[in-house]
């Protein structure tokens, strides 16, 4: 009976010694995360590069959420050029790929990416994501790219899903195009109850931190240093990034970012002078002398090239971007305001200031200028959504104001302190780079990608070697960030022939 069972204890123990080597690894990382991730997926995947068609899910795939919610497809070519100028790929980058919600968050919407390449270089990249995009925003732009040279990679959604179609009687709805007749209105996810625009940072915080415990659970150690990358919104993740979260964080990129303040600029006071003075403009024949179009440069925004299928660049922003962004932001922090009644183009951030609370909101996810880990802005100067002087260069001012408050720390000006800033302005550069496609409607703009995507691998060399960083400068048509730049500081003119 006795040798029964040591016999019956021994095959006990070799079932489960089998299942434990049995164990993938997909399973064991899963295992690791525990409750901290909600309906997760993990995959041993051939490549991690958007060569595999499985990198990239399909817009609408997402159960149990309409159309529109989740546009991964759509949202990576949001912040990179068409795919014949995108990140050249040139190797297979076999891994582990997880795709799962955040299960912390209380509106359900929080989602999170993350890559662990088999070939690991020992660091981790965390992207923020544009607008109300998804995840899988940067998976052209920043994921093909470090990727390939070894860093894990995740991303997150900034805890909110992207948008349905709705209704004018929708109070939340906001008009696509203001040019389109009776128009069609969308309802933002971000607008609804639960997804202040604070949580933002948080969600930037919050995939580090996952992120770190994947690469651990991998590879048997923690990341010895981790990076910030985003553009636009995801931009100002980078910021809030490294001004909150040090510890989490050795430096960012940030390309093209929302400046946020309470006092202005931000988006709500540039925004309404442009929606105000575009119609004047238009029936002025696009004249750059008329009073609008002088009244919309006063606002900070570049000049208008005339051109493309809308016939000129304002044209494209006013169809697509000035008002439903005004609206979007209205109506989140300033939800008082009656939207198409009281009128977007007259919205007078200064008059409201008096009577709501929204320069309150506003303070709540501000940007200070007080970094504690190096950062790099990329900016282009022909950007129409966030005018460089209103946003790229505004912060700026921030950082240097908060610097002199502060006493510089040793080695900022040299560009690998802890506080090291710079501001890299591209010379023709544009908010959106499929403007300037192979044959799209305006040549005469750059592309800013290449030059964001070399800012990192130089955050990376001042990190980690103490090399010096290359001093802010404008980046000529044509050329690159240079060690001596022929222009330092800003460029001169917003645009050059």
């Amino acid at each position: 009976m006795r040798m029964n069972f040591i016999l019956g204890t021994v095959a006990l123990a070799i079932t489960f010694s089998g299942h434990a080597a049995a164990e993938t690894r997909c399973e064991r990382i899963l295992k690791r995360f525990g409750a901290r991730l909600r309906d997760a997926s993990c995959v041993d995947s051939t490549d991690l590069t958007t060569n595999n068609p499985n990198t990239t899910p399909q817009n609408n795939s997402l159960p149990g959420w309409p159309p529109f919610a989740f546009t991964p497809q759509t949202d990576r070519t949001v912040i990179a050029p068409d795919p014949a100028n995108k990140t050249p790929i040139t190797k297979v980058v076999p891994g582990v790929q997880i795709n799962a919600y955040i299960a912390s968050d209380p509106t359900g919407q929080a989602r999170f990416l993350l890559r662990l390449p088999d070939d690991w270089n020992g660091r981790l990249v965390v992207a923020g994501a544009s607008g109300t995009r998804s995840e899988f925003n940067g998976d052209w732009a920043w994921s093909d790219y470090v990727v390939q040279k070894g860093y894990a990679y995740a991303s997150q959604n900034k805890g909110v899903l992207n948008l349905f179609f709705t209704t004018a009687a929708d109070k939340l709805a906001c008009r696509l195009n203001p040019n389109a007749g009776a128009g069609l209105f969308v309802h933002f996810y971000d607008l609804d109850e639960g997804q202040q625009f604070s949580r933002w940072a948080v969600f930037m915080a919050e995939a580090a931190r996952l992120a770190r415990r994947g690469v651990e659970t991998l590879y048997g150690r923690e990341p010895r240093r981790t990076y910030a990358v985003g553009t636009s919104n995801g931009g100002y993740q980078v910021r809030k990034a490294v001004e909150s979260y040090p510890e989490l964080f050795d430096g960012g990129v940030d390309w093209e970012g929302t400046f946020v303040d309470p006092d202005g600029p931000n988006l709500l006071t540039d925004l309404p002078p442009a929606i105000l003075n575009y119609p004047d403009y238009l029936a002025s024949g696009r004249d750059a002398n008329s009073t609008a179009a002088k009244n919309i440069r006063l606002a900070g925004y570049p000049p208008d090239i005339i051109g493309g299928v809308s016939g000129s660049m304002w044209t494209n922003y006013s169809n697509s971007f000035w008002e439903v962004t005004q609206c979007q932001w209205q109506k989140r922090l300033d939800p008082g305001y009656d939207t198409y009644v009281e009128g977007t183009g007259t919205y007078n951030y200064q008059a409201r200031r008096a009577v709501s609370d929204v320069a309150g909101q506003i303070a709540a996810f501000e940007t200070t200028g007080r970094i504690r880990r190096p950062l790099i802005t990329v900016a282009g100067t022909m950007d129409a959504l966030l005018p460089i002087d209103r946003h790229a260069r505004a912060y700026a001012r921030k950082v240097s104001e908060e610097k002199a408050e502060g006493g510089d720390q040793e080695g900022d000006d040299d560009g690998h302190g802890s506080r090291a800033y710079r501001l890299y302005e591209v010379q023709n550069g544009n908010h959106i780079e499929t403007y300037k496609t192979t044959g799209g409607p305006f040549p005469q703009l750059e592309f800013i990608e290449p030059h964001a995507q070399r800012a990192f691998d130089l955050l990376v060399d001042a990190v980690e070697h103490r090399a010096g960083l290359p001093p802010s400068q404008c980046i000529p048509r044509g050329g690159a960030i240079a060690s001596s730049p022929r222009h330092p500081g800003h460029c001169a003119n917003l645009f050059v022939p």
